[in-house]
């Protein structure tokens, strides 16, 4: 597992950063509006999730959770459908805000219940910190893309989403076999992503597991653009900035199993 680029308190700046500039987003905008990028939301059900999403994590931190909670409240489109419209902001940036203080009185290293594979990710606070962030930081992408504000992210958090992506994508479920799914891991099969100056890095899949580490080398099939646009095209996002090479069968392969767990 690659070290997280930022602090735990920087992760919890982050998580109130980026609810507060969702917020600005969809300013004025009219919640029935359909969100693209996520099929069958309205805006309205997008910053729901998002809010459900916040404090589901909190509940799991402030209570020391060692098993999987009820997600009811980030996966039901009936989870807090009797909230105003008109006071989601506000709603959003409360829940964003309890989230980044329980996680700070709970700490980074303290034990608790995370959906990640344990031989990979510590289970701890600091998971939810950093993966708050971006679930947060995408779904800002979402809204953004709907109402046509500016979606602008500092680099290191566009490239330490990026490497957190990198580690979702060794974990069992994006590489072990399937029925009726093609053999993902295989000699020579490795996959290079290059932003430029923001980063580079090499996943190999030619071993038992996929392994990956920052830098370049020969790869099968190659995914450069701006470090954003990078992000953006690994969540299934529009990603204009980014151009393929090499295996599109292998690439195509290894986004549709990586992408198990945004459908989770």
């Amino acid at each position: 597992m690659g070290e997280a680029l930022l602090t735990f308190d920087e992760y919890c700046d982050a998580i109130v950063a980026q609810t507060d500039l969702l917020t600005r987003h969809v300013k004025g905008a009219d919640p029935a509006a359909q969100v693209p990028t996520c099929p069958g939301w309205d805006l309205g059900r997008l910053l729901r999730h998002v809010g459900g999403d916040h404090r589901w994590a909190e509940e799991i931190v402030r209570t020391l959770a060692t098993e999987p909670i009820d997600d009811d409240p980030v996966n039901d489109p009936a989870a807090y459908a009797g909230l105003d419209d008109r006071v989601l902001g506000g709603w959003l940036v409360e829940g964003a805000t309890r989230l980044a203080g329980t996680l700070r009185a709970a700490g980074p290293d303290v034990p608790v219940w995370t959906p990640a594979d344990e031989q990979l990710v510590q289970q701890a606070a600091m998971f939810w910190a950093r993966r708050m962030t971006y679930e947060t930081l995408l779904h800002r992408a979402d809204a953004a893309l709907v109402t046509g504000a500016e979606f602008v992210v500092e680099e290191s958090l566009a490239v330490d989403a990026v490497e957190e992506w990198l580690e979702f994508s060794t974990v069992p479920e994006a590489y072990e076999p399937l029925p009726g799914v093609p053999e993902l891991l295989g000699n020579g099969r490795t996959l290079g992503l290059d932003a430029g100056a923001a980063g580079e890095w090499l996943l190999d899949l030619g071993g038992d597991r996929p392994v990956w580490r920052r830098g370049t080398g020969a790869a099968a099939v190659s995914v450069r653009g701006p470090v954003t646009d990078l992000l953006l095209f690994l969540y299934a996002r529009p990603a204009p900035g980014v151009e393929t090479r090499g295996d599109s069968e292998f690439l195509d392969l290894w986004l549709r199993r990586t992408r198990f767990w945004l459908e989770a």
